[in-house]
């Protein structure tokens, strides 16, 4: 279990650093935080040899340092500095009474959180330790996605929605039955597809994909089935389709609501029979092949409509697995957002942090009706735009698209909704575990999924021992 989480009786003690000037209120600070190893930093250099030295989760750091006491910038040079260093730091600034712009100054900088003085120390300790709880959760969070050998390679999620039809997956690809896939553009149907084949008896061969809609009608029956030589001008030599190509592999038929209906039946023959004949041919061909097919409409509809064959809709969908738009997904937004920021900082060789906290927010209320694909444009586009460490709202060009939320009382809600999904996930529903690993007990769980009336999909029956 990370150091953060370290269970407080006779456990490791976990760090906090107290970036702070003033002897007296150092002495209060450090009596009131005794269960914690408190070290304790006068100035902007003392602090950050500290951090390097102790590595702490949480840093306590009022904004008046020296030389500087009677201002704010050398605290605000200190904090910038110490998220340069560390951006995982969650970092809780002390301000003067009714400082509210600094405050407000601090969080837009990277702050965690901030507190007004004079100090009342049981408010100030609820603060503190809400943010080692939050600094745990995301070091497991870390963990699980550099740990995880997960089959099911490039996916990245934590939501309960989206582990539960990774779970489904897992279950379903070693099987042969027909898959179909159903989602809105751009949200990873093709990427769930290969971990179908990548988990399956066919991983070994090839992986064929066929966009439905971007084939020409008059193209379609030669790009699937193939066609001999001479079948029709310009046709040389024979050339197998993409069915034959993906013999004992998986053959992935993207958009199929849009493939032309006279073709439908030709291929409903094939997926009943497992033989083709190539346009132009007489012979049929035996082909074994794993078929996962996918479409953003709604096919129940379309059949209704007589727009698609029934008979062919119920061959393909054996299994159905219904991906949820990026806009449902609880968590994953960030989740995603920092991993393509990371992955475009390395293609283009720049040094990023992380995100702003207004640009995380700008992530997490944006409603992305293109789905991965909308998110992952404007992260390289940030990437590239970015003149400083952390990713703006700017930057993300998101900032005249949504109306944001600094309202501080709303972000801690969402962080400890975020929280709470995200080990559930981890925890895979089991409550005991999920209110450990949160720093919480079971009866406070309860009450907090009741308070922000959070689906249980995920959340085990337990027995009471």
């Amino acid at each position: 279990m990370s150091d953060q989480l370290i269970n407080q009786q006779g456990g490791e003690k976990r760090t906090l650093l107290i970036v702070e000037d003033d002897l007296g209120l150092q002495s209060q600070l450090r009596w009131h935080f005794e269960e914690y190893n408190v070290v304790v930093a006068v100035n902007r250099d003392e602090a950050l040899t500290a951090l390097r030295r102790e590595r702490p989760a949480v840093i306590l750091q009022d904004l008046g340092l020296p030389p500087d006491d009677e201002g704010v910038e050398e605290g605000f040079a200190t904090l910038q500095e110490s998220l340069a260093i560390d951006p995982t730091l969650k970092v809780v600034v002390v301000t003067g009474h009714s400082d509210n712009a600094n405050a407000l100054r601090a969080v837009s900088m990277g702050a965690y959180d901030f507190y007004q003085k004079p100090v009342d120390t049981n408010i100030l300790d609820l603060i503190v330790q809400r943010a080692f709880q939050m600094a745990g959760l995301e070091e497991q969070l870390r963990k699980a996605q550099t740990e995880q050998s997960s089959p099911l390679q490039g996916i990245i999620a934590s939501s309960p929605q989206m582990l539960k039809i990774c779970r489904n997956i897992e279950k379903l690809a070693p099987t042969n039955v027909t898959t179909l896939l159903l989602g809105e553009s751009g949200t990873g149907k093709e990427v769930f597809a290969k971990a179908i084949h990548n988990l399956s008896e066919q991983k070994g061969n090839n992986f064929v994909a066929i966009n439905c809609a971007a084939v020409p009608e008059t193209l379609m029956e030669s790009e699937l089935f193939g066609y001999e030589k001479g079948a029709f001008t310009g046709a040389n030599k024979l050339t197998p389709g993409k069915i034959e190509t993906a013999e004992n592999g998986t053959l992935f038929l993207d958009e199929i609501g849009d493939m032309p209906l006279p073709l439908q039946a030709k291929l409903l023959r094939f997926l009943q029979e497992r033989v083709i004949e190539r346009v132009g041919g007489r012979k049929e061909i035996p082909v074994n092949v794993r078929v996962v097919c996918a479409t953003n409409k709604d096919l129940e509809t379309m059949v209704k409509e007589h727009t698609f064959r029934e008979d062919l809709y119920y061959r393909i969908s054996e299994m159905v697995i219904n991906i949820p738009p990026l806009r449902e997904r609880q968590g994953d937004k960030i989740l995603l957002a920092r991993f393509m920021l990371e992955k475009f900082a390395t293609e283009q060789n720049k040094k990023l942090s992380g995100f702003t906290p207004a640009a995380a927010n700008a992530i997490e209320a944006y409603e992305w009706p293109g789905n991965i694909r909308e998110l992952e444009n404007k992260i390289k586009r940030a990437v590239i735009m970015s003149d400083t460490k952390n990713i703006d709202n700017e930057d993300l060009d998101l900032s005249d698209e949504i109306e944001l939320s600094i309202n501080l009382r709303s972000v801690r809600q969402n962080a400890e909704i975020n929280a709470i999904n995200a080990a559930l996930s981890l925890a895979d529903g089991n409550m005991s575990a999920c209110a450990k690993l949160l720093g919480i007990t079971r009866p406070t769980l309860y009450d907090l999924i009741k308070k922000y009336d959070i689906k249980e999909t995920l959340i085990a029956q337990e027995s009471d021992q």
